[in-house]
């Protein structure tokens, strides 16, 4: 799946571009924006879609509100992440692992930053995302910069839960909240987007649950053909240990670590579909139990570097277990 800087055709929301556009227009462009909604949603899409306006990026109608030409000199600086008024801040990627925080060094390149003025462009853009990645040290320098806002400088935070910022922090900023998608919302994007043909879209948007990040993710043959595998496993009880050990090989060399998330994030649906489908039946509670463990679990791998053949081989003979309890 693309990364949100190389979006050009995805629209987010028409209502958020709109206020932004308005706000501007306005000259009431606030120095600093907090976009809210859940993961996946489109906000860091956003925040892209604004910085190319922002920066001078020529407007395509076509795109929506927002709208940039991809052939833009403008646009081709920030996909190649090389425009000298656009600074971005996300967790780092170091020896193959994405650090769990961005840090305090991170943070205080902001100040500095904000503190020169435009190059190239009417204005200096930083991105986060997400804001709910910062530590404890890098929360605090970044309130420094939204307690003297930078002329001619404009700040995004991408978060998926702004309870868990400083109220500090979202004070300073105003607000535009992301809702997801409808259903058929998804399928148009993924019928607009791939090749896939309307029944497939359909599959992919129950899946995707108004996100239309998830649903691009989803769109490619490998995630249906996991969610697939992972639906048979939890409503069949099908499961071949020749079939699991295959799968399990996948897993090793590059993008290794990349399908053995997938697969437990569509295990950790099947399971989670199975515990609302039980709960009427009042037997919900044993899937349930093991929803909360799958969806822990990639993460727990990752921090202490488990096996991941280990870690499917436990996951499995841990559905097997919920099933016997379940029936």
């Amino acid at each position: 799946m693309s990364h949100p800087r190389d979006r050009f055709d995805l629209v987010p929301s028409e209502a958020a571009e709109r206020a932004f556009i308005d706000a501007r227009e306005r000259g009431r462009l606030h120095h600093a924006w907090l976009l809210c909604g859940p993961e996946g949603i489109g906000k860091a899409t956003f925040a892209y879609r604004a910085a190319r306006t922002l920066l001078g990026a020529r407007h395509d109608s076509s795109r929506g509100p927002l709208g940039a030409a991809p052939t833009d000199t403008v646009s081709q600086l920030i996909s190649a992440q090389a425009h000298p008024d656009l600074l971005v801040l996300e967790r780092l990627v170091e020896g193959g692992k994405t650090k769990k925080s961005i840090s305090v060094d991170q943070a205080r390149d902001l100040p500095e930053f904000f503190s020169k003025s435009p190059s190239q462009s009417p204005y200096r853009v930083a991105i986060v995302d997400a804001a709910d990645d910062l530590n404890v040290n890098a929360a605090n320098a970044l309130l420094k910069v939204l307690e003297e806002p930078p002329e001619r400088g404009v700040l995004f935070l991408v978060t998926h839960a702004p309870g868990r910022l400083l109220a500090t922090i979202r004070s300073r900023c105003r607000r535009l909240i992301f809702a997801a998608l409808e259903r058929n919302e998804i399928a148009r994007l993924i019928i607009r987007q791939t090749e896939l043909d309307a029944a497939e879209a359909d599959r992919i948007a129950d899946m995707a649950r108004g996100s239309p990040g998830a649903a691009l993710a989803l769109a490619s043959g490998t995630s249906l053909a996991l969610d697939a595998l992972a639906h048979r496993w939890v409503d069949e009880g099908m499961i071949d240990a020749a079939e699991a050990l295959s799968v399990a090989d996948g897993f090793r060399g590059a993008g290794g670590q990349a399908r053995f998330e997938a697969l437990m994030d569509r295990l950790a649906a099947a399971v989670r579909d199975r515990a609302l489908a039980s709960g009427a039946e009042g037997r919900g509670e044993p899937w349930a139990e093991l929803w909360g463990r799958l969806t822990d679990l990639p993460e727990r791998a990752a921090a202490v570097n488990l096996d991941r053949a280990d870690l499917l081989a436990a996951a499995l003979a841990d559905l097997k277990r919920t099933r016997d309890r379940a029936a």
